[in-house]
């Protein structure tokens, strides 16, 4: 269920049966409104003086439409010190933000139980945030072992809720109770561990800034800047660094803004001192470009060394007079290529590869192993027997031992160039996040206007210091630098890089507008309503962060053989040296078998050494999460946010989907297309009579009878309609009211009949004839009579009925539910090819349906709006909200399409798809690689073909197969969707 809790759309009207199914046609969420001050108390004095905010959430009994949650929210709102108030009908719940100096929860329970309603106030969720979410930046991590090690930890902690530890990004998300645990305990938790954790954000509904302050010159002055900063209202936390001349603040957008922390900044001190934005650095992107520069570094220098390594043991050996040189005797048996190689290959062993040694010290400390285990292992064997020999050969004349200074130098050079290469193309497959944090422009015009709405200057700011309600000037050709709505002009705005829909749309006063869109024509006045972390943009950048976190079922698998993976290769390559050095000990096989320069030991101990330096545990860490980031990635550009591994896995196995009606399969945008009047009275005052009762409901229905009431009061924008008293929503039947002194009814047949109206023949005929039509017909009574039939129509969605034939041709069964009649209902569902209805449902029948199609064995996804399906969404395997726009439906949904195209539900199924073959392509290349290259480094074909693999060549071999693995989630970023919705384009058919 959504924890974004706004009023919802009238219940009631969900299943009216003629009065339709119109559940993904609910209102779009309203935003919060400015705090709600106590009466007689501006905005500016009560902001500093209100103190903390509190919350409280009551249990609201015998709510059963939108009617009732508006009532109860309307008096809620009316008491004083009401910060926000949000109802939800679906479950029974109340959300209140309040000011305790002026209003308890005492006073808010009565207050609903004057309104004629049930309430209990839920304890444990009462006051402030009892779970807050942190991310973190993890150094260090360098396969599965380390993440489950570091996740495990931070699970452990008493008040942590749920952590999650990615290796592809290198971050956590944690869920924690900020009254048990604070984000300094994790972040030492993390250091306990053996890795480096940074805080990237803490809290969801606190904004930050870090801020520049030039001129000041000692201590006392930043810590007079900060208190002056303090004293503003919704400040929440001050951090200063006095050697950097830096301040971080935590603020909330709803009461204060940056620009505002800078006027107060230069004010200080008779303009002594100037603020600004400070210089963006440390981000991810920063990371992750150091990280490459470091072992790109590294790797050179590992090279400057190696290279001449390897020359003096593989090449100038074989040279006559270099090789004469070469083994000229120092002391004894130890000669000059002895010598030189154990210098140059002792800084790359421990100063290039100090990192090696550091990750396995920190990985056995905590009872785990992982790839710097093995490397440490394979290259200190390596490096130690070759010292050995080196000191046999100084202490002997007649010792003829081989060193294998080359083997490890060349390993760890190797090693370094894989995980290059792997955080090189790791870095790519995040760039769907750099592409869309990209989209928000660098400047924006911010417009001045005087009481009458006439622009009095304008100047060019950082976008950053955009704040809620400021007035901004889009030219053309410019990006909208912040969400909100037209107050002036019109133009058209191409959403293509938000919502992934190519044609331009039309703005004009009123219309909401995304940031980071593209105004293409006409100049625009907008208001900025969501800024910063609020934003659509910075929604989806969240969204498809945390996705990329979260982590798909099947990466379980890797996780489990992780636990084992580094001791079972241990026991192997020791088995491995034991095996051949035993068989050579005891003549096991002819010694012809044996290299010149080397005897049975060495032989063994270069088998052992390969086996322990082929295994890759990097490569089945890196298959799943991959794949999963580049496939999150793909569907934010193509307009589908996927939530993450589960979602995609999910996804990937639908073969049954269960469409809404309205606003789904339909356009969702009903009119009303014919009125037979079955009274002798005037057109005008039969709409007036029920417009006046349809104006309390927000139901799309409702409206369409509101705006078609306006065509006959053309002079006014909007009418003042006669009160309505005594207004009931009848759940599943429609409405009722008292207008003029006359009982009006607008409904369905059981509407009628429940109040013992008779239906005329003509009546029911003219329904049936609209039903037949595909077209919802709503009886009209007045004072216990049947007056007038209404016919409204809901146009298919163009493409709609090619949509369920591809569908079909994926193997996948489409149903429809609706609240709407059977005969509406059939006649839609005829149209579009789709065989099995179910009508007149309301939301929970919904969320049955979709049990029932589990319990038959279908994988089931849900499509509809997200509010009124919520519970129908939540039940399916795969939750899709479609048409979410701007307001996306995040918390119901499992996957959102933000787009109103049904060609989305076949892209994201299709794209899921495609991702779990790349996801299997993985595993399949990680696992067959470790099960055929562990042999052959054992040396199973050694004794048929006399075939080995040297150590370096196996440690080239285990870091070419992490960079595969990665390379080959990189495919999937050339994803197309299927050529059967490019055919329908073709055919002029565009599905919207």
């Amino acid at each position: 269920m959504a924890n974004k809790l706004w009023p919802l759309a009238c219940i009631g009207h969900e299943s009216h049966g003629s009065h339709g199914s119109h559940g993904s046609l609910s209102p779009r969420p309203h935003y919060p409104s400015m705090p709600t001050y106590p009466k007689g108390v501006s905005g500016e004095e009560s902001s500093a003086e209100l103190g903390l905010e509190a919350k409280a959430l009551f249990s609201v009994i015998g709510m059963t439409c939108s009617a009732c949650a508006g009532s109860v929210e309307k008096a809620i709102k009316r008491l004083p010190g009401i910060r926000e108030a949000a109802v939800d009908v679906l479950n029974n719940k109340a959300h209140v933000l309040f000011y305790p100096s002026f209003v308890n929860v005492e006073n808010i329970r009565e207050t609903i139980e004057d309104v004629g309603f049930g309430a209990t106030l839920i304890d444990d969720e009462v006051n402030d945030r009892s779970t807050q979410v942190c991310r973190m930046r993890i150094s260090g991590m360098t396969c599965t072992s380390c993440s489950s090690t570091v996740e495990s930890a931070l699970q452990a902690i008493h008040g942590v809720q749920k952590a999650r530890v990615a290796l592809a990004t290198e971050e956590a998300e944690v869920h924690y109770d900020p009254k048990i645990v604070s984000s300094n305990q994790l972040l030492k938790t993390i250091e306990d561990t053996g890795f480096e954790g940074i805080l990237i954000s803490s809290g969801e509904d606190i904004s930050k800034i870090e801020l520049k302050v030039d001129g000041v010159c000692t201590d006392h002055s930043m810590r007079m800047v900060k208190e002056s900063l303090q004293a503003l209202p919704g400040i929440q936390d001050t951090i200063i660094f006095p050697e950097l001349n830096k301040i971080s603040l935590s603020y909330k957008p709803d009461m204060t803004g940056p620009r505002t922390f800078i006027n107060v900044i230069d004010s200080i001190g008779s303009g002594r001192f100037k603020g600004s934005i400070y210089p963006e650095g440390g981000g991810k992107e920063t990371h992750r470009g150091e990280e490459i520069k470091q072992y790109y570094r590294s790797f050179l220098w590992s090279l400057i060394f190696t290279i001449p390594v390897f020359l003096t043991s593989m090449v100038f050996m074989y040279i006559p007079g270099i090789k004469h040189g070469f083994d000229t005797k120092v002391v004894n048996m130890m000669s000059v290529g002895m010598l030189l190689r154990w210098v140059l290959s002792t800084p790359v062993q421990f100063i290039i590869g100090r990192r090696f040694y550091i990750g396995s010290y920190k990985a056995l400390r905590h009872g785990s192993a992982n790839m710097d285990v093995l490397i440490a292992l394979g290259t200190n064997a390596a490096y130690f027997y070759s010292v050995y020999s080196v000191l046999r050969a100084t202490t002997s004349k007649d010792f003829k031992g081989t060193d294998f200074f080359e083997t490890s130098s060349m390993l760890i050079s190797f090693i370094l160039l894989g995980k290059y290469l792997e955080v090189l193309a790791k870095g790519k497959t995040s760039e769907a996040i750099a592409k869309l944090m990209d989209l928000a422009p660098e400047t924006a015009i911010l417009l001045t206007l005087d009481a009458e709405g006439n622009v009095v200057t304008d100047e060019e700011i950082d976008s950053r210091l955009i704040q809620k309600n400021d007035v901004i000037k889009i030219i053309p050709g410019a990006k909208v630098a912040s969400d909100g709505f037209v107050i002036w002009g019109q133009s058209h705005i191409n959403e293509s890089m938000i919502t992934g829909e190519a044609r331009p749309v039309a703005k004009r006063k009123g219309d909401t507008v995304i940031g980071g869109t593209l105004n293409e024509n006409g100049v625009l006045h907008i208001k900025a309503t969501r800024v910063g972390s609020e934003s659509a943009l910075s929604q989806i950048v969240r969204l498809v962060e945390s996705a990329q976190l979260a982590k798909a079922p099947v990466q379980k698998f890797a996780d489990r053989i992780s636990k084992y993976f580094v001791p079972l290769v241990i026991i192997l390559s020791f088995s491995t040296w034991l095996a051949w050095f035993l068989s050579g000990k005891f003549h096991g096989y002819p010694e012809s078998w044996i290299p010149s320069s080397m005897d049975s030991f060495e032989l063994a101990l270069q088998f052992g050494i390969s086996v322990m330096v082929i295994a890759c545990p990097c490569a089945l860490g890196l298959a799943t999460p991959t794949a999963v980031m580049v496939g999150t990635g793909v569907g934010a550009s193509q307009g589908v946010l996927i939530k993450g591994g589960h979602a995609l896995e999910s996804a990937h196995k639908v073969n049954c989907i269960v469409f809404d009606k309205t606003g789904t399969l339909t356009l969702g945008k009903p009119l009303v297309v014919n009125t037979r009047l079955l009274k002798n009275m005037v057109l005008g005052e039969f709409y007036e009579l029920i417009a006046a009762t349809e104006v309390n409901s927000e139901h799309p229905l409702a409206k369409a009878i509101v705006e078609y009431g306006k065509k006959f009061r053309e002079d006014e924008e909007n009418p003042a309609w006669p009160e309505a008293r005594d207004f009931v929503s009848i759940t599943g039947h429609g409405v009722k009211a008292i207008v003029r002194n006359k009982e009006i009814m607008v409904g369905n047949k059981n509407l009628m009949l429940e109040h013992n109206i008779a239906i005329p023949v003509d009546a029911e005929e003219i329904v049936a004839e609209a039903e037949g039509m595909a077209q919802t017909g709503i009886l009209v009574s007045i004072d216990g009579e049947v007056a007038g039939v209404l016919a409204i129509s809901d146009p298919l969605k163009p493409g709609a009925e090619e949509a369920i034939s591809i569908l079909k041709s994926m193997k996948i069964r489409s149903i429809m539910v609706t609240g709407d009649n059977w005969g509406t209902a059939n006649s839609i569902a005829k149209e579009v090819g789709i065989e099995t209805v179910v009508a007149e449902a309301k939301p929970e029948q919904k969320a049955e349906k979709v049990k029932d199609l589990q319990a038959e064995g279908y994988k089931v996804a849900m499509v509809g709006d997200g509010i009124n399906d919520s519970p129908a969404l939540v039940a399916a395997d795969v939750g899709m909200a479609i048409g979410a726009g701007t307001d996306i439906a995040i918390e119901a949904a499992d996957i959102v399409l933000m787009k109103s195209n049904l060609e989305d539900v076949i892209t994201a199924i299709d794209l899921s798809r495609r991702t779990f073959f790349h996801i299997r392509l993985n595993y399949i290349w990680a696992l067959g690689y470790n099960l055929l290259g562990i042999p052959i480094a054992a040396g199973v074909l050694f004794p048929s073909t006399r075939f080995r693999l040297p150590p370096w060549i196996a440690g080239a071999a285990m870091a070419a197969s992490s960079v595969s693995v990665v390379c080959c989630s990189l495919l999937l970023k050339y994803y197309k969707r299927p050529k059967k919705l490019d055919n329908l384009e073709i055919r002029g058919i565009r599905i919207e």
